[in-house]
């Protein structure tokens, strides 16, 4: 009865449309340039199966993982549905393109239903579930665990996961620390055998005062490897969100919290490399917001003072809402530290005893402002924001100088096509940063 139905339903639709030629070019806005003139009608059939049932799920999503998070990027590839797992490359490589591991896909079967099936593992499709009863959330399960097991046991999945995961062997990371943290995250995400929980995500819009493209960046993080993170513009801040992250700072934390408003011109090449002079210049800086923010917080009423005095690393997205619109009444002007304009480009070398996971970096830069970034203990514990030094290298590259822990984080920026991916207007996107920070607190 339902083929019979849906075939006269399609047969509408075509009747209405003209001639296939028009449908051909419906699907393929539908699948972002595919080409359905190989049969006209099959696609039709897959439009009211898999496409039209499961159009909400298209899109940038975070899953559930504890504090490590991750990305998943569900497209339309031919008739499947497709969720692809967005990885880091190897570290500490960051200008290598993103890797990509197929999750779950979504297809019609002969009896036009649609099936969802587990992609986890290394034994082909195999089944499972997909629930999407609730907005901007979806949950995937795997009915067949047993096809994510090796003959070998745990050590087998182990040894074939760091392969995957790192591009070496454990003997390769003499790093006994950073020993503990791998076996650690594979404990701790092999446990949900692709049983997930998926939140939306967006990209940010573009708007015409940021300093230079938002997006997706993968950066270095000392011993715990590559990640991801969301850099935007909020009024004279630029923030970077991590999409995936650590025992110490879990995704959804911000991670750097830039003041466009505070260049920091740098000295000759002979001063940059003294940590010293490089930390002088932005700790004068920090100490001036410190009083700033002092003065403010005495002229503020008492009941507003305690809220702002509680925002260590857990500043919600309504403060960062305020903040940026209430400095851009000030027109975005410099601070005061700096006294001349920095140039196009300048020369840039890391400061001697700065640790840097790629030593090749860029050598020139166009500016350098204050900022902060986020540290923390294992599971989170004592966070703060320890003051640092943003180094923007071209549209493409920034990089990061930790004073407090002297140490340098590279980003690169992701050049995936991601469609279905950008916020339909900034206060959606500045929403989702608010309910990512809980999603992982």
């Amino acid at each position: 009865m339902f083929s019979i139905v849906l075939s006269a339903v399609c047969l509408h639709i075509k009747y209405e449309m003209g001639n296939p030629i028009t449908w051909c070019a419906v699907y393929s806005v539908w699948t972002g340039g595919q080409d359905a003139s190989v049969d006209a009608f099959l696609p039709l059939k897959v439009v009211f199966v898999v496409l039209h049932p499961f159009r909400h799920i298209l899109g940038l999503w975070q899953p559930d993982i504890g504090p490590y998070g991750g990305l998943l990027n569900v497209v339309v590839d031919g008739l499947f549905i497709i969720g692809w797992m967005y990885l880091p490359p190897h570290d500490p490589r960051v200008e290598d393109p993103m890797r990509r591991r197929p999750l779950f896909r979504i297809h019609m079967l002969e009896s036009n239903k649609a099936t969802m099936e587990c992609m986890y593992g290394h034994k082909g499709p195999h089944k499972g579930d997909i629930q999407t009863g609730k907005k901007d959330e979806f949950s995937t399960k795997c009915n067949q665990t047993d096809h994510h097991r090796m003959p070998g046991g745990r050590q087998e999945e182990f040894r074939t996961w760091l392969e995957e995961e790192w591009g070496r062997t454990l003997e390769e990371i003499f790093h006994e620390h950073m020993q503990e943290l791998i076996l650690m995250k594979f404990i701790y995400t092999s446990q949900y055998d692709n049983c997930l929980t998926y939140r939306r995500i967006y990209l940010p819009p573009l708007m015409p005062s940021d300093l230079f493209h938002p997006g997706l960046f993968k950066g270095t993080y000392g011993s715990h490897g590559l990640e991801i993170v969301m850099l935007s513009f909020h009024g004279i801040y630029l923030r970077a969100t991590k999409l995936t992250g650590d025992p110490n700072v879990p995704a959804g934390q911000l991670t750097l919290d830039v003041d466009l408003s505070r260049p920091v011109v740098l000295p000759d090449l002979e001063h940059q490399r003294n940590i010293e002079e490089l930390s002088r210049l932005v700790l004068e800086v920090h100490a001036e917001v410190q009083r700033e923010e002092q003065e403010q917080a005495k002229d503020a009423p008492a009941a507003s003072r305690g809220a702002a005095e509680g925002a260590c690393g857990n500043a919600s997205a309504a403060n960062w809402v305020e903040e940026g619109r209430v400095a851009c009444s000030h027109s975005c002007q410099p601070g005061p530290s700096t006294s001349t304009s920095p140039p196009e480009a300048q020369p840039f070398v890391l400061p001697l005893g700065v640790m840097a996971r790629n030593e090749v970096y860029p050598r020139t830069c166009r500016k350098c402002f204050y900022g902060t970034g986020l540290i923390a203990g294992h599971g989170f514990t004592s966070p703060e924001r320890t003051p640092g030094l943003f180094v923007l290298f071209d549209e493409d590259h920034f990089g990061f100088i930790w004073l407090e822990l002297k140490s340098f984080s590279l980003y690169s920026r992701l050049t995936d096509q991601l469609a279905h991916a950008h916020a339909p207007n900034m206060k959606r996107f500045e929403a989702m940063l608010f309910n990512m920070q809980s999603w992982t607190s």
